[in-house]
């Protein structure tokens, strides 16, 4: 039976919000403490980019089966600027802002499934998957 939710995410609070409903539902999933944690990190850095250059946004979360294989998929949705370049953004130490430029590849790193659309002046939705 596959789960939904959308949460908003507009603050800091939000974002800390963010990661705990990630970690409960990749725990409720039978995730390990090593993905957890992968997964956490993921968001969160997701869920930062979110607020700090979309101005806000959406993520929802979503439970995935696939025969045996049990997944989350997370995508992340804001209507800011969008992304000029994404294959730069993509690039280790970029950055448009004050981060380090670990963010956009670090997550794709982490995640088994990784997308991003981007659309200057409309937003951004980025989709991560990870399997267990």
């Amino acid at each position: 039976m596959s789960k939904r939710e959308t949460l908003e995410i507009r603050s800091s609070a939000d974002i800390v919000h963010v990661r705990q409903q990630v970690r409960t539902w990749a725990v409720e999933i039978g995730f390990g403490l090593v993905d957890q944690t992968k997964i956490v990190t993921a968001a969160s850095e997701l869920a930062r980019n979110t607020v700090d250059y979309g101005k806000g946004g959406t993520v929802i979360l979503e439970t995935l089966q696939s025969g045996s294989r049990k997944g989350l998929r997370l995508v992340f949705e804001d209507k800011g600027p969008g992304i000029t370049d994404i294959k730069l953004a993509m690039t280790d130490g970029y950055t448009s802002g004050q981060g380090l430029g670990l963010g956009l590849s670090g997550s794709k790193r982490l995640m088994h499934e990784f997308e991003i659309i981007s659309k200057v002046g409309k937003g951004t939705k980025i989709t991560i998957v990870r399997w267990k």
